[in-house]
């Protein structure tokens, strides 16, 4: 469900103009570099914005050394992918690694945001379900700009879990490659990481149980 209101417009491209493209850059065209900037450069920049969470600067950082890096890395591209699905990887890749570079910040303790439960098993502040028009409320942009908002709240380590797994839409071994993580411990951020975000909007969607 949250990679459907996140999600962007994929720009794409037949197999024959694909090839073109890349024969034309491989050749030198810089004209055919522009065309992919403006092909996926939107979509990478939207990319970028939530794995960097807000931080423009390096979003835009990220994306222009995604850019440079598979320009010069084009005799690596082997056209079973979409090229725009390569450029992801490469964008995904140049934004950990500038989150990996910059100076980590003290961050909100995961538990904060976690369920908390009795000795017999019982949750000490059960939310309730959520309003039935909150899966209608997901489709409008205000709602989308919420959720957004509310995965930025995250601890750095479950948001970008969360949002290479759930809006990115990468596998849990792709993700936990990209990370140097086990499988196990992504998947147990992951499970973690949608507790807390449930938590986060509870309060706007009628579940209750606020802290």
């Amino acid at each position: 469900m949250i990679r459907e209101f996140t999600k962007p417009e994929t720009a794409t491209l037949d197999e024959e103009s694909q090839s073109a493209l890349v024969a034309r850059m491989r050749a030198g065209d810089d004209t055919a570099f522009d065309e992919l900037v403006r092909l996926a450069g939107g979509r990478m920049l939207a990319v970028a914005r939530r794995l960097m969470a807000g931080h423009e600067s390096d979003a835009e950082d990220a994306v222009q050394d995604a850019f440079v890096n598979a320009f010069k890395n084009l005799d690596r591209f082997d056209g079973r992918a979409q090229l725009t699905t390569w450029l992801h990887r490469i964008t995904v890749n140049a934004c950990l690694m500038k989150l990996r570079s910059r100076r980590r910040r003290p961050e909100r303790s995961i538990e904060d945001l976690l369920p908390r439960f009795q000795p017999d098993g019982h949750q000490y502040e059960p939310a309730g379900p959520w309003d039935p028009k909150a899966e209608s409320e997901l489709e409008r942009e205000e709602t989308r700009a919420l959720i957004r908002q509310q995965i930025g709240q995250l601890p750095e380590s479950y948001r970008i879990v969360l949002t290479l797994r759930d809006i990115e839409g990468l596998a849990t071994e792709e993700t936990a490659e990209l990370l140097g993580e086990s499988t196990n411990a992504v998947k147990t951020r992951l499970h973690r990481a949608r507790q807390a975000l449930k938590t986060l909007l509870d309060p706007h969607f009628g579940g209750g149980g606020t802290r």
